[in-house]
């Protein structure tokens, strides 16, 4: 069975311990504590093949970041997670990918943008032209609560190549 190492990275406070959670363990987490990195497994069937995934929901606290070139070394795809309720979010997206290309070396990298959450105030658009400027990496909007296109971010992570622009 094939292990795919999935990292899942957002500024703080966007709702990507809940993402992880709805996807893992299929329910809705209102609260979870920030300062808490962690790390899931779960076996799904892509293409018809069995996989595992390794799934690393990052923390970013001072005692993690010394580890974050380590996981981002090992990571085989990034899901970069904003809330389309703060633009702040969505700006800090490009931070987040500059740090992971010089640790892999490389602009080919699995990435899908994940605009998070339920009153957009970041258009859908932004995250659309974002994907495309960035090698045409994948982008979803998705709701934890809703239980919307949750899945569809894991497993595009696992399928690659995407279309830009994938809902």
């Amino acid at each position: 069975m094939h292990e795919y190492k999935l990292i899942i990275l957002s500024p703080g406070g966007v709702g990507k311990s809940a993402l992880n959670v709805q996807f893992v363990q299929g329910i809705f987490v209102e609260k979870y504590d920030p300062m808490i990195e962690d790390s899931y497994r779960k076996q799904v069937e892509v293409d018809a093949q069995q996989c595992m995934l390794a799934i690393l929901d990052t923390a970013g606290t001072e005692q993690f970041i010394a580890r974050r070139d380590l996981y981002m070394r090992n990571g085989q795809g990034f899901a970069l997670v904003y809330s389309i309720t703060a633009q702040s979010t969505f700006n800090d997206l490009k931070d987040l990918r500059e740090q992971i290309l010089p640790v892999k070396d490389t602009d080919d990298v699995p990435v899908i943008i994940v605009g998070l959450e339920d009153e957009r105030v970041v258009g859908k658009e932004q995250g659309q032209n974002l994907a495309r400027q960035w090698n045409n990496c994948a982008f979803l909007d998705s709701s934890t609560k809703s239980k919307i296109n949750v899945n569809g971010i894991f497993y595009n992570l696992v399928v690659g190549p995407w279309e830009a622009g994938t809902t």
